[in-house]
């Protein structure tokens, strides 16, 4: 099925179909689960003039976000991340206490709290009721709403202009992208700079990591396409970082009046390369993405031949990708460990695999612990074996599915 681009109104070809799947934050309580869950199609569509990868159909912001289950500050290693990122732009922008710094999608607060160590203004905004509810809460201003052309003037008139303002995996998720844009132009000052955080498709499909596909995320981005964008609206990318987070993630650097340096050039080089802007570079990806599903129903089934037990290690959002796609139950996964009390005592979209806390292991221990959440592998199985040492096994499952 072919679409229409919404960057640029070329049209878009289909290249991978995951069938139809529930919303993948869409947890269910007890009470829900005779209902019939509602599905949508999900699958991904390239366009030859912008370069974008998208999806097919869009889910709308108010259903997607309007109350949500994922929290930035539950894990370690997201807070670790954002110090960081909030220590370099405080370095890097010379941020100080007459500065400003607007989060787009700032979640629980996990960057504006940083900000607020260093003394840098700063205000949050939030379409999630209950968590921009939790970040007021800590006194982390933060407006509960999306961000509109009301909020950045409501901004403007009571604290200026932004110096710096940030969006940290959520750019891909706005499907009124064009009209997000114009308002950062709006609320950043001249001499501000817009930062995003975004997926990185590359990685994407160099390590087969395509449960990162799901309806929150309906953009997937590479330079060649995120350049096409600014420019479209008068914007330059000035600089690129890779980061860890996801998977795989670039952090753009973007201003109004720019002279790039060279990691902009090198991207655009390396992505020339790899083929970023050939369809057929698409389609081979998506015959590697059928062959891992069936590998990993196979060893799933292997395992469940000698009546083992196997549970699932962290429910994000990704996992209900895998796991619908794979067509992966109760039968398959008996229980589902996630360290967010949010998710605790929920069943997953689809499968409806029971959700429980880490003490679960002890009461009902398996043989095997699949890691759902793969981008925390290594400090997960630590954490196990700390606790019960060489008791279980642990199943990676992607790039390709292997038993550690």
């Amino acid at each position: 099925m072919n679409m229409k681009c919404r960057i640029c109104g070329s049209e878009s070809r289909m290249f991978l179909d995951f069938g139809k799947m529930p919303l993948a934050n869409a947890f269910l309580k007890k009470e829900d689960l005779a209902k019939e869950e509602a599905k949508y199609p999900l699958a991904l569509s390239y366009c030859d003039t912008c370069k974008i990868v998208q999806l097919t159909e869009a889910i709308s912001g108010k259903k997607l976000f309007k109350n949500y289950v994922y929290v930035s500050s539950t894990a370690k290693s997201f807070r670790i991340h954002f110090n960081e990122l909030a220590t370099k732009l405080k370095f890097k922008l010379q941020l100080n206490e007459n500065s400003l710094a607007v989060d787009i999608g700032s979640n629980d607060g996990v960057l504006l709290k940083e900000y607020k160590k260093s003394n840098i203004p700063f205000i949050g905004v939030e379409p999630a009721e209950n968590i921009a509810k939790l970040a007021n809460e800590q006194g982390l201003e933060t407006i509960n709403a999306f961000f509109n052309k009301e909020v950045v003037n409501e901004i403007i008139d009571q604290k200026g202009k932004a110096d710096v303002i940030t969006a940290c995996n959520v750019f891909a998720h706005i499907e009124q992208i064009h009209e997000v844009i114009d308002n950062v132009k709006l609320l950043l000052k001249d001499s501000g700079t817009f930062v995003i955080e975004i997926q990185y498709f590359i990685d994407t499909i160099k390590t087969m990591t395509f449960d990162n596909v799901y309806h929150e995320h309906l953009f997937y981005y590479t330079v060649h396409s995120l350049d096409f964008l600014f420019k479209k609206h008068g914007l330059q990318i000035e600089h690129i970082e890779h980061v860890d987070t996801h998977g795989g993630s670039l952090r753009v650097f973007i201003k109004k009046e720019a002279i790039p340096d060279e990691t902009y050039f090198q991207y655009l080089e390396t992505e020339g390369r790899d083929k970023v802007a050939e369809f057929h570079t698409y389609e081979l990806f998506a015959e590697k993405v059928n062959f891992t599903k069936k590998n990993i129903v196979e060893l799933i089934k292997r395992i469940k031949k000698k009546d083992q037990k196997i549970v699932g290690y962290g429910a994000p959002a990704k996992a209900s990708t895998l796991l619908n796609f794979c067509n992966i139950g109760k039968e398959g996964i008996t229980y589902i460990i996630d360290d967010n009390p949010l998710k605790q005592n929920l069943f997953t979209p689809g499968n409806k695999i029971p959700v429980k806390d880490f003490s679960h292991i002890k009461e009902d221990p398996p043989n095997y612990i699949i890691i759902l959440a793969w981008n925390f592998f290594n400090p997960i199985m630590n954490k196990i074996n700390k606790i019960y040492p060489q008791k279980f096994k642990f199943i990676l499952p992607l790039p390709s599915p292997k038993i550690i």
